[in-house]
């Protein structure tokens, strides 16, 4: 299983998904470091033209990796460091209809995010809230029906996550033992 770009931010619902976010500044000639999202770090700058929240459009110029899945870019008129300071925190979106389509067995994140998390007997469990990687895989945090906000974790396998049915709206999760479920009383 595997999930294509990473998001989590309402901007997801509006057609824009997350790339990257950037990071601080790199050097004194306003390069940026961006942590990315996509499958390829190097491939954030493939997509053209990215927005943040506020509708503002940033062009890669150059991009090199740097570490793990960040990398050093430079941005269209952003020549020095002091303007590339002032963009750390920056979120990268691109439109979602630029993006190709995921293969079989691939999702990209803002499509699972709100879908309902279901028992293999169909009882409920609740809804996939975010896509999570802390580095040894894809995790769905799913916040717990009747559990005042409380979330879980459970790897994005096809043994914890037999099915994905974006059409419908559901998951079947096979919850691991250690993980309490809260009571519906």
């Amino acid at each position: 299983m595997n999930a294509s770009e990473k998001t989590e931010s309402p901007q997801a619902r509006d057609g824009l998904v997350l790339l990257g976010r950037i990071g601080a500044a790199q050097g004194l000639r306003g390069e940026v470091r961006i942590a990315t999202f996509t499958e390829s770090p190097e491939n954030i700058a493939a997509y053209g033209p990215l927005v943040d929240a506020g509708g503002r459009s940033f062009t890669i110029e150059s991009v090199r990796p740097l570490k793990g899945a960040v990398v050093v870019a430079r941005l269209a008129g952003v020549g020095d460091r002091t303007a590339a300071e002032a963009l750390n925190g920056v979120e990268l979106h691109v439109e979602k209809t630029r993006l190709p389509p995921p293969d079989d067995n691939e999702w990209y994140y803002d499509d699972l995010i709100g879908l309902k998390a279901a028992a293999p007997d169909g009882a409920e469990i609740g809804e996939i809230a975010a896509v999570q990687n802390f580095g040894a895989g894809d995790l769905l945090e799913i916040r717990l029906a009747g559990g005042g906000g409380q979330t879980a974790f459970v790897p994005f396998t096809e043994a914890a996550v037999p099915v994905v049915d974006i059409k419908a709206a559901r998951v079947v999760v096979i919850m691991p033992e250690e993980i309490d479920e809260p009571s519906s009383e």
